[in-house]
């Protein structure tokens, strides 16, 4: 099982393009804090892709320093 769930703040704008075919796809980050053991704060930033009415859905309703949770398969990629 691939599920991943996160919640934090947009820290990016939120664009919508198509590819050549007509798809629509948007892509975002995602600024989620969380509490080390010694109680400082350090924030995770996660890249989310989503596609056709999930793109067109969040590029209308959704912009930077808003709250979102996400839900989604999770995909490591290395550069």
């Amino acid at each position: 099982m691939n599920k991943g769930f996160i919640i934090g703040r947009i820290s990016t704008d939120v664009e919508l393009k198509t590819t050549t075919s007509g798809i629509a796809v948007t892509r975002f980050n995602i600024a989620s804090d969380r509490r080390m053991s010694n109680g400082e704060k350090q924030t995770d930033f996660f890249t989310c892709v989503a596609w056709r009415n999930n793109a067109e859905f969040i590029s209308k309703y959704f912009a930077k320093g808003q709250m979102c949770a996400v839900t989604g398969k999770l995909q490591i990629r290395d550069w």
